[in-house]
């Protein structure tokens, strides 16, 4: 059972049904080239096993060509060792192993990638890769932007501030990267509550669980071309269903 959001005006109308084999081939997607993503992982990577196992079973219309890490032993560049995936190590470390920012762009180039996405990378994106894949770079964060963002915001350190402030409300952002940390454009966001006795463990553990179920829906409308750019520079996705909504 999936759950589809449509928008007309204001108004938002959620609905289920259930979803068969062929809802995958559907027209939207007949039209458009299989997408190749490049995925930044830091850590342990769940966002981006997450993301994997959506190109596997036909939800993403893409495939992961190549991931990028700043650390060789972290849990995402191990999971993707017997898969197939060719590693890359940005930046330079002491040791001299690792990429220049310029071999970088060549080499996502040479994966022939369409589009970027950063699943818990934590080091700042080269003004020169961002020069060459323009509004083709995505970040998820763990707060609803631009609150609780920027350096130094990240993983368990977001959520506590959170609930230092008293905030309400959290839940995922997902946005386009520029030059500054979190400080592109959102694409999406989705609430979740923060609660009175919430732990910064508690409502990091809900946020994710959040995250995981949004990034993977973007990224299948990016790879479906259904997202578009208002006059005004705001991104906007369409829904599959009906390309005059939004979601």
């Amino acid at each position: 059972m999936e759950k589809r959001l449509r928008i007309r005006g204001s108004v938002e109308e959620v609905h289920s049904e259930i979803v068969g084999p062929n809802v995958l081939e559907d027209s939207v997607r007949a039209k458009v080239r299989r997408k190749n993503l490049a995925v930044f992982v830091s850590g342990g990577g769940s966002n981006f096993k997450s993301l994997h196992e959506a190109t596997v079973n036909g939800f993403i219309h893409g495939d992961i060509s190549v991931l990028v890490t700043n650390k060789p032993d972290c849990g995402g560049a191990h999971f993707v060792r017997d898969k197939g995936i060719p590693v890359i190590l940005f930046p330079k470390v002491k040791d001299d192993s690792g990429l220049s920012s310029k071999d970088l762009v060549n080499a996502i180039r040479s994966y022939k990638v369409d589009f970027i996405l950063l699943a818990g990378y934590l080091k700042l994106i080269p003004t020169e890769l961002i020069r060459a894949f323009p509004r083709s770079i995505l970040n998820i964060h763990p707060s609803l932007l631009p609150a609780f963002g920027g350096k130094g915001y990240y993983s368990m350190k977001v959520h506590k501030a959170v609930i230092a402030s008293g905030a309400r409300y959290s839940g995922p952002t997902i946005h386009y990267v520029d030059e500054e940390y979190d400080r592109g454009r959102i694409l999406a966001q989705r609430i979740v509550p923060v609660l009175p006795n919430d732990t910064a463990e508690e409502l990091a553990a809900r946020v994710l669980h959040e995250e995981h179920k949004l990034y993977k829906e973007v990224v299948a409308a990016l790879c479906e071309e259904r997202i578009i750019w208002r006059e005004d520079g705001v991104p906007l996705i369409q829904c599959k269903e009906n390309l005059s909504l939004y979601k």
